[in-house]
């Protein structure tokens, strides 16, 4: 009885009554700065600051003079151990029996030492590493039965690779033919022009059949102290670095540089990508190099 008579009793209702809103405690109005940076200024940067190495810097910048240190040291305490014996009134005779004497030799021998070092650090330096200007004549050498496609695709890659690598030759050979030969080439004894590509000897070579059959990218970093540099003749004589991209199974492409180890690493991954391209395009018009290989060039 108790349950329905609070259920059936009337609840009043009024609309107009408003809710009671506790007092806030933020402010009602926030003031606005003219220079928002200005606490940004006044906290400052709070990250982590790059910090500098002076002994590095200072080591850089005297090259000799830290070189030559050792042998400084060296001959400085050379000469202590012998005015410390002359003065202190030892027989210049070394004698094993003497603490003093072995104390002498073996400090002798330590001077010695870092005159070596100071010598040999004198002798042995980092060899400097330029650009050469290649020793040739220019070249332009393009299949001219090939499509037009196929030429600007093999022109976009050459544009590509001198602008932004060490790149100043590139010979690309495509089913057993030379379609592209660009850039600087060796200059010929008998007529003063460009030595022409001969693909068919070149790929004889240990060179061509050794990428091909890796099927991977060849990255000649000092083409000076490769014995195979004999295969590639067209190239200037001076040639610092070659690349050699295989393009598919059916070509390679041959790339000449300035600088001795002047391609990067990401330089080779983006040749490679080139070659994948070239590759792709040329396989298209596999008809149109076969027939150019028929006709001749």
């Amino acid at each position: 009885m108790e349950a329905g008579s609070i259920l059936n009793s009337i609840i009043p209702w009024n609309p107009k009554r408003s809710l009671c809103r506790k007092p806030s405690n933020f402010p009602r109005f926030v003031r606005a700065s003219s220079s928002p940076q200005s606490q940004e200024q006044k906290r400052g940067y709070r990250g982590p600051k790059p910090t500098r190495d002076w002994v590095a810097d200072w080591v850089r910048n005297n090259d000799d003079a830290v070189r030559s240190l050792p042998i400084y040291a060296g001959g400085a305490s050379l000469l202590a151990v012998l005015f410390n014996r002359t003065v202190s009134g030892i027989a210049p005779v070394a004698d094993a029996s003497s603490s003093q004497s072995r104390a002498d030799l073996l400090t002798l021998s330590l001077a010695v030492t870092n005159i070596l070092t100071g010598l040999v650090w004198l002798s042995i330096r980092p060899k400097s590493i330029s650009v050469v200007n290649p020793e040739g004549v220019e070249c332009r050498n393009i299949c001219s039965r090939l499509p037009d496609l196929v030429v600007s695709e093999l022109l976009w890659a050459w544009e590509s690779l001198s602008a932004v690598t060490c790149c100043r030759s590139l010979v690309v050979i495509y089913d057993s033919i030379c379609i592209l030969q660009i850039g600087m080439a060796a200059e010929s004894r008998n007529d003063g022009e460009a030595v022409t590509v001969d693909a068919s000897k070149l790929m004889q070579g240990s060179v061509y059949q050794g990428v091909m059959r890796s099927g991977a990218q060849s990255y000649l970093a000092n083409l000076l102290l490769y014995p195979g540099r004999s295969e590639l003749p067209f190239l200037p004589s001076n040639t610092q670095a070659v690349i050699l991209q295989p393009l598919g199974d059916k070509g390679i492409a041959i790339i000449g540089g300035d600088t001795i180890r002047g391609f990067t690493t990401s330089d080779q991954s983006w040749i490679a990508f080139i070659g994948e391209k070239l590759d792709a395009t040329l396989s298209k018009y596999a008809n149109a190099v076969s027939l150019v290989m028929q006709d001749g060039i």
